[in-house]
């Protein structure tokens, strides 16, 4: 962890909201480590439903769930607990959402993936403050990698119309698919 991180402070409370039910149980343990209490939800019900019973003091939430968007999660938790800290995590990083999140109320917004050190210093970073540049970013292709996978796994797979999305040939993009990720 880095130096220049702040106290977590009396209330420990975060809640975690993704849909991605490895990634969750991950990031929960890695967050106990770092002292918070976690609790966890799969779902925008299930995490504006814990959010309006118990107001964290710090939330993570993805931005895309299987039953709707993050950001209301976001808006629930600005509404119960104004002083909380929220950083919005989202695979779809694009200027667009990160200001929605911001004037919804996020303190920060990462693109995923990121780990529980990115999303630990976010969550307790001075808002005067910038926050450090990452220590091992991706390489450019690996981000293009990413992205690929990212949209071939919402087109269920289908290799033509994750080519035609991404405005490809299929077979450059079977080509890419067939590679073993970039480091």
């Amino acid at each position: 962890m880095t130096e220049e991180r702040r106290d977590i402070g009396e209330d420990r409370s975060l809640l975690l909201v993704d849909d991605d039910e490895a990634f969750l149980k991950r990031l929960a343990r890695a967050m106990e480590k770092r002292g918070f209490e976690v609790e966890t939800a799969a779902s925008v019900a299930a995490g504006r439903a814990i959010a309006t019973a118990r107001p964290p003091a710090f939330a993570v939430c993805d931005l895309r769930l299987g039953d709707g968007n993050g950001l209301d999660v976001v808006e629930t938790i600005r509404e119960r607990r104004p002083d909380a800290r929220i950083v919005v995590l989202t695979g779809y990083g694009a200027i667009a959402t990160a200001v929605a999140a911001v004037k919804i109320g996020a303190t920060d917004y990462l693109s995923k993936p990121a780990d529980a050190t990115d999303i630990t210093n976010a969550l307790l970073s001075d808002e005067s403050e910038l926050p450090p540049p990452p220590e091992n970013p991706m390489s450019a292709d690996r981000v293009r990698w990413e992205h690929i996978q990212r949209v071939y796994e919402l087109c269920d797979r289908n290799v033509s119309e994750t080519a035609r999305r991404l405005n490809m040939h299929r077979r450059t993009l079977q080509r890419i698919l067939a590679k073993r990720s970039p480091k």
